[in-house]
């Protein structure tokens, strides 16, 4: 309608899965709202990277993802600035106002090193352990980050052991 996209990812659980496997599904989720704390204007993009990864990578030994990164969003599904994982506080580009960026962690259970599959398109660990990844376009605002996204649906089937039909 109005020409302006939004980008959004949720790591599902199916089945039963380990506590590890639980715990990685849950500081991927907690690392991306860090991020999304960190998008405050007057800060950088590397402030955002920080916090993923020293969330994920420092306080929980996981490896952050180098090669998937978050974007600028807007009339094009990825647009410039590129919103890295990873990075230095203070570095990087200044947040303002009205930027429109797409934050999405991409954790691994262990070493950071992604391929592809012979399809030339699935993402899979160097490891083979479990990644997970979630995502939200935020904007940044005088008020802070405004999520434009919604998990809600989701994390309430989910939570009500509803079924989801995918078409």
């Amino acid at each position: 309608m109005n020409e302006y996209y939004g980008d959004a990812a949720y790591t599902f659980a199916l089945g039963a899965i380990d506590d590890e496997t639980l715990k990685l599904l849950q500081v991927t989720k907690d690392s991306l709202y860090m991020g999304i704390d960190a998008a405050q204007i007057g800060n950088r993009l590397g402030d955002i990277g920080f916090a993923i990864q020293n969330y994920a990578e420092k306080q929980n030994g996981y490896g952050v993802v180098r090669e998937l990164i978050g974007h600028g969003i807007g009339r094009n599904l990825h647009e410039k600035p590129d919103v890295m994982n990873y990075g230095q506080r203070g570095k990087g580009t200044q947040l303002k106002e009205g930027l429109v960026i797409a934050i999405e962690p991409m954790i691994n259970q262990g070493t950071r090193e992604v391929g592809k599959a012979s399809d030339g398109w699935t993402i899979i660990t160097r490891d083979r352990k479990p990644s997970a990844h979630y995502e939200h376009t935020i904007a940044v605002t005088k008020k802070g980050p405004d999520i434009l996204s919604d998990h809600t649906f989701i994390e309430n089937a989910i939570k009500n052991n509803s079924n989801i039909m995918v078409i």
